[in-house]
């Protein structure tokens, strides 16, 4: 992929100073904006790599890492699919949305680690229980959780992708199939109300605990909070799933978009001059084909896109029921005995998710041998034999 004209950086760069004087950042938000004003730049350090087939070397700045940087997600992405290759079973997978309504969004802002704690809490456990209902499955389902801040614009949009194997466990050893098979896994409607009642009993007990910062001084009395949620209550919860996925390696290409996705990609920026950042979007709502633009101005771009930076220790990926990481092995390896019968064939990995390739034989990788910090320290130290 050619590079892009424009970049998150660009604009941090040349609008992040006084958007810094004249609002109060977070010190996570102050740390994310640095990491990608300067991701591989001198700033970072550099690093050496080395073909392993031909031994051609180039050198190269050292990228920042952080989670929410547009440039710096394909190893991790790739990484964390690899690590799961072994997970995929020969069954259906299905994906399935959990959405907070918007009215949310001004709690949110004030009580973030909450309200998306509450959301992963509320949402898987409603999954789980559907699981282990005896009328739909009646056992223990499995799946992995990828919160999701942001619409197509950057406004706040929170969400919880859900990657769901299409079966369930039983106490006594069995595999049961999901019923629905080719249509759905459980009906949205009634997953949307038990999520709605966990969500909403789960914002009660943290408000009477005083867990809750509010952003309107007249929540603070009880009545009017409890009318508050009334209202809230009645807005409509969305809950969207998919059809299931048709071949095992499709559900790796897809969890692979997914898991290390950022608010907005540098692709998609198309100006950043004069004060006004101009940018490709998808307008899901009206259902239009194609790309829509808009236009922000650098203040509000950076507003909505450090509106989505994750608090400090923030787990954005979670894994439930069978698939927790205290126990998936042993449980996934039980799964693939009971389903022996079906197939098994081994998954690949998504394309663009390798190591960059020798720009001299085409065929090698370039791997790091040398990583060097700002003050010239080595901080890894790879020797590989120098085919040339």
């Amino acid at each position: 992929m050619s590079r892009p004209a424009f970049e998150v950086a660009d604009i941090f760069r040349q609008y992040g100073k006084a958007y810094r004087t004249g609002h109060k950042l977070t010190r996570k938000q102050h740390q994310v904006m640095w990491a990608i004003e300067h991701c591989r730049t001198d700033r970072m350090g550099y690093h050496v790599d080395q073909c392993y087939q031909c031994g051609y070397t180039e050198q190269a700045f050292n990228s920042c890492r952080d989670r929410h940087c547009p440039k710096c997600q394909g190893v991790a992405r790739h990484q964390w699919v690899n690590s799961r290759l072994e997970q995929i079973l020969p069954v259906s997978y299905y994906h399935s949305i959990f959405t907070l309504p918007h009215d949310l969004n001004p709690l949110a802002a004030y009580n973030r680690r909450l309200i998306f704690n509450l959301l992963f809490d509320s949402s898987a456990q409603t999954l789980l229980a559907f699981g282990r209902d005896p009328q739909r499955l009646g056992g223990e389902i499995g799946f992995y959780g990828i919160l999701h801040t942001w619409g197509q614009t950057l406004w706040p949009h929170p969400h919880v992708h859900y990657i769901v194997p299409g079966g369930a466990l039983t106490k006594d050893g069995r595999w049961i199939n999901a019923p629905h098979r080719s249509k759905f896994l459980f009906p949205v409607r009634a997953l949307s109300k038990v999520f709605r009642g966990k969500f909403i009993d789960g914002l009660k007990k943290a408000y009477h605990e005083g867990r809750l910062i509010l952003p309107d001084d007249e929540l603070a009395d009880a009545r009017c909070f409890e009318l508050w949620l009334d209202r809230l209550t009645s807005r409509k919860w969305v809950v969207y799933c998919k059809a299931p996925f048709k071949k095992p390696e499709q559900v790796v290409r897809y969890i692979g978009r997914y898991t290390h996705r950022v608010a907005i990609s540098n692709q998609r920026l198309i100006n950043i001059d004069q004060g006004q950042i101009r940018f490709r979007y998808k307008d899901y709502k009206k259902n239009r084909i194609g790309w829509q633009e808009m236009a922000l101005s650098a203040q509000e771009f950076i507003k909505r896109f450090l509106w989505n930076v994750l608090p400090a220790g923030f787990h954005k990926i979670r894994h439930y029921g069978f698939m927790a990481n205290s126990r998936c092995r042993e449980r996934i390896a039980t799964i693939i005995n009971l389903l022996s019968e079906g197939n098994s064939d081994k998954t690949i990995i998504a394309e663009g998710d390798s190591a960059p390739t020798c720009p001299r034989c085409k065929t090698g990788d370039l791997i790091p041998i040398f990583i060097y910090s700002l003050k010239g320290t080595i901080i890894r130290n790879r020797w590989l034999l120098n085919t040339s």
